[in-house]
């Protein structure tokens, strides 16, 4: 994943440096909505297949989205940026990631994803042998052990079930799409930028 992680940083940043070009001429608003669609959007093309990335690769997307809310906010390179990623109300790249991989396996439980995904995922529930388990009566998923720790703890029937298996119940027990990704979002603000 080096290599794309390379082409989408450095695509990113001669994106952002033209728009640091013409951001004079531009309203805040208009400028805002060019980062969003130029930028953001190639930081999340294909984001779910970045889960359990290797931190040094993370940083370097994360320095992408910092110098993007940087250059809507008109901060100077060396001001806090925490602030500025709470009044845009962006995810760290990190929580996009995990935001992306939750809404998929919430859409695989309630049969709106396709079930070649669908089919991977088991319901503790679903196992005979573990029914009486006290997280059989949760939307807890199996959690398929792994030999090969450096690949294998990032294919989506390992990785979803982990990241899944961590989120409290009051955000899995969410009756709609709409619901959970705003109960998902807030947690995650919660967790990352206080």
């Amino acid at each position: 994943m080096r290599t794309h992680v390379s082409r989408t940083v450095s695509s990113c940043f001669a994106v952002l440096r033209q728009l640091r070009s013409i951001r004079r001429s531009v309203s805040p608003a208009v400028l805002q909505s060019l980062v969003v669609s130029l930028v953001l959007s190639r930081l999340d093309y294909g984001n779910a297949t970045l889960a359990d990335l290797p931190g040094n690769q993370l940083d370097r997307l994360q320095s992408v989205m910092n110098a993007a809310a940087r250059l809507v906010c008109s901060a100077r390179k060396y001001d806090h940026i925490t602030p500025l990623l709470r009044d845009l109300h962006w995810l760290l790249v990190r929580d996009r990631i995990e935001f992306k991989l939750t809404v998929l396996v919430f859409r695989c439980l309630h049969g709106t994803a396709p079930p070649y995904l669908a089919n991977e995922l088991c319901r503790v529930s679903d196992i005979d042998a573990r029914r009486r388990l006290s997280s059989a009566s949760t939307s807890a998923l199996v959690t398929p052990s792994w030999r090969h720790s450096t690949i294998g703890d990032r294919a989506f029937f390992v990785a979803t079930p982990r990241i899944w298996n961590s989120l409290p119940s009051s955000v899995t027990a969410s009756e709609t799409l709409g619901i959970f990704k705003r109960r998902q979002k807030t947690h995650l603000f919660a967790a990352s930028l206080n």
